[in-house]
C-alpha cells in the first residue's frame, strides 16, 4: 500500500501551499543524490518526496487526492504506475533547490555525470467512454502518431557545451563571483548534436511513427479527468527521455441512466393502475436489465434504492447505488367510461390523500440522496 503523501512530506492535511513547498524543499535537499551518492534508500525517498509534491503542490491534483486518495492516480493515471524518474524531478522542480547545490541547480551526480537529459514533448489525446466502461474500468488500445528516433541516426558531442547540456557563466558582482547555469542553446540540453541522419528524419533525427498504445483506465473516472501514460509521448533527440501521453477522459451520455458521483439515477414511469395494484418492472442498470417489484399503493416521487448497482468507486471502496425515481403517469385524455369512474371516486375515502409520517417530503428525499 502506498504511503500517504502528507506523511511523506511531514505536513498536516490542512497545510498551506507555502508550508508544503517548504517541507518538500527540506526533504529534497536532505535526500538529494549529490549529498547521498550511491544511497538507494535516499534516492527512493527523493523520488517519493517529489511525487508527493507534484500532487500536493498542485491545487487541482491535491483536491482529487483529498477526495479519492491514491486511486485518483493509479493505473495509467497520475504517474503511469511507475512513479517519477530522476529526469522528471529535475526538469519540473529544479528551481526549488535554489542555491543549495553550488550556485544554482546543475543536475545530479551519478545520474549522467551532471548532465540534464532533455525530455521529449508530451502528446494529448481524448478517449470516449460509455457509462459501462466508466463503471467497470476498461483497457483501451489507441493509435498514436509519435516521433521516435530514426534508425541510422548518429550523434556527436556538442562542441558548445562539451556534452554537459549546460553553459556555465561566472559573473563578478559586489557580493562576489556568482555562477549560473543555463541550458545549452545549440543542443537544447541534450549534450549531443546530430552527426548523420537518414533522409526521412527531421532536423532532430526523429521520424513520425504510428504506434498502438494500451491504456488501462480504472473504474470510476470522471468526465474531464486526465490520465498520464509515461514515456509514450515524443522521443527527445540524443540520449534524452520520451515525453508522456496525456489522456483526457470524455464520457458518453447514457440514454436512461444519469450519473451523480458514484450513484446512478433512473426515472421510472408507471400507470395509475400499476401504482394502485402493484407491479413488476424491468429497468436499465449497469451490465443489463434488472427486475424490481413495486408494492401496491406506491406513491409518486418514491425513491427506490438498489444498493451496489451504481459506479465502482475510484478509491476502491465498493460501488454506489442505483436510485429509481418513481413517477405515476396521469393520462391527459380519458374516455367517457373512465371519466365516469373517476368522477365516482372523487368522494371515495380510499382516494383521499392520507400521507403518513413515514412518507418523506420532497426536501427530505433530496437530503437523503446526498447523505
Amino acid at each position: 500500500m502506498k504511503e500517504d503523501y502528507y506523511e511523506i512530506l511531514g505536513v498536516s492535511k490542512g497545510a498551506s501551499a507555502a508550508e508544503i513547498k517548504k517541507a518538500y524543499r527540506k526533504k529534497a535537499i536532505e535526500y538529494h543524490p549529490d549529498k547521498n551518492p550511491g544511497d538507494t534508500k535516499a534516492e527512493e525517498m527523493f523520488k517519493k518526496s517529489a511525487e508527493a509534491y507534484e500532487v500536493l503542490g498542485n491545487p487541482d491534483k491535491r483536491a482529487k487526492y483529498d477526495q479519492f486518495g491514491h486511486a485518483a492516480f493509479d493505473g495509467s493515471g497520475g504517474f503511469g504506475g511507475g512513479g517519477m524518474n530522476m529526469d522528471d524531478i529535475f526538469s519540473q522542480f529544479g528551481d526549488i533547490f535554489g542555491g543549495a547545490f553550488g550556485g544554482g541547480f546543475s543536475g545530479f551526480g551519478g545520474f549522467g555525470g551532471g548532465q540534464r537529459r532533455a525530455k521529449g514533448s508530451n502528446l494529448r489525446i481524448r478517449v470516449k467512454l460509455t457509462l459501462e466502461e466508466v463503471a467497470n474500468g476498461v483497457e483501451k488500445k489507441v493509435k498514436v502518431r509519435r516521433k521516435l528516433q530514426a534508425d541510422g541516426v548518429t550523434y556527436k558531442t556538442c562542441p558548445t557545451c562539451n556534452g554537459t547540456g549546460q553553459i556555465t557563466k561566472i559573473t563578478n558582482t559586489i557580493l562576489g563571483r556568482m555562477q549560473t547555469a543555463t541550458t545549452c542553446t545549440t543542443c537544447g540540453g541534450a549534450g549531443q548534436s546530430i552527426d548523420k541522419k537518414p533522409s526521412d528524419a527531421d532536423a532532430q533525427g526523429l521520424k513520425v511513427v504510428e504506434e498502438t498504445v494500451s491504456i488501462k483506465i480504472p473504474p470510476g473516472v470522471e468526465d474531464g479527468m486526465q490520465l498520464k501514460v509515461t514515456g509514450k509521448g515524443n522521443d527527445a533527440p540524443g540520449n534524452g527521455i520520451a515525453g508522456d501521453l496525456l489522456v483526457a477522459i470524455e464520457t458518453v451520455e447514457h440514454d436512461t441512466l444519469k450519473r451523480e458521483g458514484d450513484n446512478l439515477h433512473y426515472d421510472l414511469y408507471i400507470s395509475i393502475p400499476e401504482a394502485v395494484l402493484g407491479s413488476s418492472k424491468e429497468i436499465d442498470a449497469i451490465g443489463g436489465k434488472v427486475r424490481i417489484k413495486l408494492e401496491p399503493g406506491l406513491q409518486s416521487g418514491k425513491i427506490l434504492r438498489l444498493r451496489g448497482k451504481g459506479i465502482n468507486s475510484l478509491n476502491g471502496y465498493g460501488a454506489g447505488d442505483l436510485l429509481v425515481h418513481v413517477n405515476v403517469w396521469t393520462p391527459k385524455s380519458i374516455n367517457k367510461e373512465q371519466r365516469e369512474f373517476f368522477e365516482r371516486m372523487q368522494d371515495d375515502e380510499n382516494f383521499a390523500p392520507k400521507p403518513e409520517k413515514s412518507d418523506k417530503s420532497f426536501f427530505e428525499k433530496v437530503k437523503d440522496m446526498f447523505s
